[in-house]
């Protein structure tokens, strides 16, 4: 799967115009169909789709393990590409209560979603308490970088990282997409059966991104932008300690329901 293509392209300066070639991270429709199906179609890097599907599963509540997921089928097709899910017997009747109520889809909303009652899924907690210390987030924020090859290519990329209790990045996934790439990440996380003490993405703290934090069962979500209000409330309802504007030299603190943080 191709996640970067070299397209030409003109630098245009005060003194004249150079032309030359710009690596770009690649974008496409992916849809997603689920036991047959149609459920969403994401605009996404099509790299690592068989840890996403999982992640999407697992977020999307279509799914409560790996194991749920009986098989992936991945196509590609002229208009894009097509990621065919099974889900187990036990897991079916979801997918058609879903598609029955479902009126939209956005590939930055939340899939699925007929109504604002539906926002309030459930979700495995309270959060754990954290190990990390300040100095461990800080040590992620620096490593970060050297996770994000795509990124580093293209400058077009977020990325959503799995750190231990030390800072150390144990899985870090990409894509065009912030959603995508937690996804991407929580897939991964399943997939291998690991865990983490922190997620670190390179976007701002939503409401989405704090609830697929808290399907991963991590304690603590950290973003290198802003928070929203609704973040910080679903945070608070579930303990989920929340650190915003991460900077090399300064992060905001938002929740700390533990007092890790001072």
């Amino acid at each position: 799967m191709t996640s970067m293509r070299v397209e030409p392209a003109a630098t245009l300066r005060p003194d004249g115009v150079t032309t030359g070639e710009r690596r770009l991270a690649v974008e496409a429709p992916v849809a997603i169909e689920v036991d047959g199906l149609g459920y969403a179609v994401m605009m996404m890097t099509p790299a690592d789709l068989r840890a996403f599907a999982i992640g999407f599963m697992l977020t999307e509540r279509l799914a409560d393990a790996s194991a749920d997921v009986a098989d992936i089928d991945l196509f590609e097709s002229e208009a894009g590409w097509i990621v065919r899910v099974t889900l187990a017997d036990h897991c079916r009747g979801r997918i058609h209560d879903r598609v029955r109520h479902r009126t939209s889809d956005t590939s930055c909303g939340l899939c699925g979603i007929a109504g604002l009652e539906q926002l309030r899924r459930p979700v495995p907690g309270p959060s754990p308490v954290p190990r990390a210390d300040a100095e461990a987030l800080f040590a992620a924020l620096a490593s970060l970088r050297a996770r994000q090859p795509l990124n580093g290519a293209t400058g077009a990329v977020h990325a959503a990282a799995a750190c231990d209790g030390s800072g150390a990045i144990v899985a870090a996934c990409e894509d065009v997409g912030r959603h995508n790439a937690l996804d991407k990440l929580v897939g991964t996380l399943a997939l291998e059966g690991r865990s983490a003490d922190f997620i670190l993405v390179t976007s701002r703290l939503s409401f989405e991104m704090v609830d697929k934090a808290l399907i991963a069962g991590v304690a603590m979500l950290v973003g290198v932008s802003a928070p929203t209000t609704l973040a910080v409330e679903h945070a608070r309802e579930h303990g989920l300690t929340l650190i915003a504007l991460a900077r090399p030299d300064a992060m905001l603190v938002m929740h700390d329901p533990h007092g890790r943080f001072g």
